[in-house]
């Protein structure tokens, strides 16, 4: 149950609560419900209350989406198929988000819109939030960084350096950055940073303010790519991925070896998978996609063809693959078995190009961004990768991210 709002839920959000346990029956501890647009009415302040957000009964998901080299972006309801401007951007050349805010990389800056959805997860229960979506600001830094977050920081890694923006001050429409680390990779975890070192992989523990206080005794050699579970905290290694658990300011850390030798161009550079879900998916160079489940300690390769893009939906869900024949594909990330496929993509000369179409995935659905179609096609991928509906557009839609979550 979500605490505060009351209003009718779709369908489709009962379906995915109940089918990834995320919320919870739990009236105690909830205040009195809110009015109808979220603000707080006579009496006490509804638990969960955000000032000027409507809470609502259901994830707000939306597509950002901006053309090749940027101008207008666009936010797209999937829920209404309704896309509006929220922003410009020109000379746009990739697109990042940390669940609510977009960065837009535009030469020597990053451009940070707040898109408006969010999500806030107490762990016993779900509150979401809508409002409308503004640009923040503009930071000078060059490069596109890897971008992770939670309640409490944003991080963005870009050339050797680890920018730290407070994200209350974001949620306010002020950008702030309390710190800067000197490190390759970073993410944000259990109230501490975890910054890996490009040079000796040595992962150091950094307070929120970028103060040093410990070291793993794990090393993480090259490390590339992160991500954040239920389980910890994940870090790409050259040797496999190092998994970093902690309470109460203490950590532990263990290694996920690779199978077996990789060759550099087949290793593991960026995780891509279902925010908060323990089974990740990366492309393995021209050689398919890896599948690193978190729970079971392992990794898997899946599929031969190249990958353009690739997902992971999480436990017991299919992992998604689109190749550059322009087929997007479905495989069980047990057994590594293809389950399903469909041509996606009618024109495949645009995917060799950069930036090359992505897959994003909630907890009903895919979407994929087709440039050279001016569309994104939602996919049910529980159902053999059955195109639900593809959304026109009046542009190429050459960068997507999803937020919401």
């Amino acid at each position: 149950m979500i605490c505060g709002s009351t209003g009718g839920v779709r369908r489709r959000a009962s379906a995915a609560a109940a089918a990834t346990g995320v919320l919870l029956t739990l009236l105690s501890g909830c205040g009195a419900s809110g009015s109808g647009d979220g603000s707080a009415g006579a009496g006490p302040t509804p638990h969960g209350h955000v000032e000027g957000a409507e809470e609502t009964a259901e994830p707000q998901w939306r597509l950002i989406l901006a053309a090749a080299r940027g101008g207008r972006i666009h936010s797209l309801d999937p829920a209404t198929g309704r896309s509006v401007p929220v922003g410009e951007a020109a000379g746009l050349t990739a697109m990042r988000t940390d669940g609510r805010h977009a960065y837009l990389t535009t030469g020597d800056a990053q451009r940070v819109v707040d898109t408006g959805v969010w999500t806030v997860d107490h762990g016993d229960h779900v509150h979401y939030y809508r409002a409308p979506a503004r640009t923040v600001g503009d930071l000078r830094a060059a490069g596109t960084p890897e971008v992770a977050g939670d309640l409490a920081v944003t991080t963005l890694a870009a050339g050797g350096a680890v920018r730290v923006l407070d994200r209350k001050a974001l949620d306010d429409g002020k950008i702030q950055e309390p710190a800067r680390v000197e490190a390759a990779v970073a993410v944000p975890y259990a109230g501490h940073l975890l910054a890996a070192s490009d040079g000796t992989g040595h992962v150091a523990v950094h307070d929120r303010e970028g103060h040093r206080i410990s070291q793993l005794p794990e090393p993480c050699p090259d490390p590339r790519g992160q991500a954040i579970t239920r389980r910890g905290a994940v870090l790409g290694c050259s040797d496999g991925a190092l998994l970093v658990t902690g309470e109460d300011g203490r950590f532990a850390a263990e290694k996920i070896p690779y199978p077996g030798e990789v060759p550099a161009g087949e290793r593991a550079l960026e995780f891509r998978h279902r925010p908060g879900s323990n089974v990740l998916a990366a492309a393995a160079g021209d050689k398919g996609a890896w599948v690193l489940d978190i729970a079971a300690r392992t990794w898997k390769r899946v599929g031969s063809v190249p990958a353009v893009a690739v997902n992971a939906v999480g436990e017991d869900s299919p992992v998604l693959l689109l190749g550059r024949d322009g087929v997007l594909r479905s495989y069980d990330p047990g057994t590594g078995k293809q389950e399903a496929d469909v041509k996606l993509l009618k024109d495949t000369g645009s995917l060799k190009e950069r930036p090359s179409p992505v897959i994003q995935v909630d907890t009903m659905r895919a979407y994929v961004n087709d440039p050279a179609g001016n569309a994104v096609h939602e996919i049910d991928y529980n159902d053999d990768l059955r195109k639900a509906r593809s959304f026109k557009l009046p542009f190429a839609p050459a960068h997507m991210v999803e937020t919401g979550w």
